[in-house]
């Protein structure tokens, strides 16, 4: 395997958990609306702290809530933060598969014998 075809593989398998990661920040997405729905249900008023709703008093959905609200959360923070770096490897594959796309055409210039040409600028 040449290192052109490792680093086209290394990028599209960095834009697939990219794609993962933004699946999970939907999972969060969905998991916090439906635990402040629960929460809203309940019978009582909940408690508000900035954005997240709490229910004090022992009542059955408030711990469910409140486990998918914190669940949601973290969900949220993970997918944003893994799709970022997998956003930011990807980038560094594409930016190493031009430059080695770049030496391979100046090797195959070189044997041919052409001179490479220098690109127009607009």
């Amino acid at each position: 395997m040449s290192l052109r075809d490792y680093l086209h593989e290394k990028a599209a398998e960095s834009r697939h958990n990219e794609v993962l990661a933004y699946l999970v920040f939907l999972a969060g997405a969905i998991f916090y609306v439906g635990g402040v729905l629960e929460t809203l249900s309940l019978p009582t008023q909940p408690q508000w702290f900035l954005f997240i709703p709490y229910q004090t008093s022992p009542i059955e959905g408030a711990i469910l809530g409140m486990a998918m609200v914190i669940s949601g959360i973290i969900f949220v923070a993970v997918g944003i933060g893994a799709g970022i770096g997998f956003s930011h490897s990807r980038g560094w594959y594409m930016g190493e598969l031009k430059n080695t796309n770049s030496a391979e055409e100046a090797k195959l210039g070189e044997k041919l014998g052409k001179p490479r040409r220098a690109k127009k600028m607009a």
